[in-house]
C-alpha cells in the first residue's frame, strides 16, 4: 500500500511520515522514562505519583502503536529496533534509579514539551501534505500532553 490508496500524494506524505518515524523514537525514548519512573519513585509522593507514572505510561504505550499503525497506513515501514530510537530520539534517556520524586516529574514536563513541540511541527506537516486522518491524531496526543502538563505543573505549585 501506498498513500495514494487513500487519496493522498506520496511526495507530500513522505516529510510527514519521516516526521512520524522520529516522533516514535521520542516516544520510546518518553515511555521508557516514564516506565523508570514508575519502578523507581520513592518518597512523601509515592503513591501518587507511581499511579500518575502509570497512567502516563499506559496512555504512552497506545500511543505508540497508534503512531506505528498510522506510518503504515501511510503505506511506510514504522521504525522497531531500540538502536533506531535511540539513534533518532531528541529526547534522552535518564537513569531514574535514586532520582527524586519531584526530579522525576521535572524530566517527564521537559519530555512533554518537547513531544508539544514535535506535534506543532507535525500538525504544519500533515496541513501542507492535506492529511487530516494524521492531523487528528496528532492533534488528540498533544491535548492530552497539554492536559497532563498542567495537571502536573500544578502538582509541582507552578504557574
Amino acid at each position: 500500500m501506498d498513500a495514494k490508496e487513500i487519496s493522498l500524494n506520496e511526495k507530500e506524505v513522505k516529510p510527514v511520515v519521516d516526521m512520524l518515524n522520529d516522533y516514535l523514537a521520542n516516544y520510546h525514548v518518553h515511555y521508557q522514562k516514564l516506565r523508570g519512573c514508575h519502578w523507581n519513585v520513592k518518597g512523601q509522593n509515592f503513591f501518587t505519583l507511581h499511579i500518575k507514572f502509570e497512567e502516563l505510561y499506559t496512555n504512552a504505550q497506545l500511543t505508540i502503536d497508534e503512531i506505528a499503525e498510522r506510518v503504515l497506513t501511510l503505506g511506510k515501514p514504522p521504525h522497531s529496533r531500540f538502536a533506531d530510537y535511540i539513534k533518532e530520539s531528541t529526547l534522552k534517556e535518564v537513569n531514574t534509579i535514586g532520582m527524586k520524586d519531584m526530579d522525576m516529574v521535572e524530566e517527564i514536563l521537559a519530555d512533554m514539551a518537547h513531544l508539544i513541540q514535535l506535534e506543532r511541527e507535525l500538525l504544519d506537516a500533515t496541513a501542507n501534505a492535506g492529511d487530516d486522518g494524521t492531523n487528528d491524531m496528532v492533534n488528540r496526543f498533544m491535548q492530552f500532553k497539554e492536559k497532563n502538563t498542567w495537571m502536573l505543573r500544578s502538582f509541582c505549585g507552578k504557574k
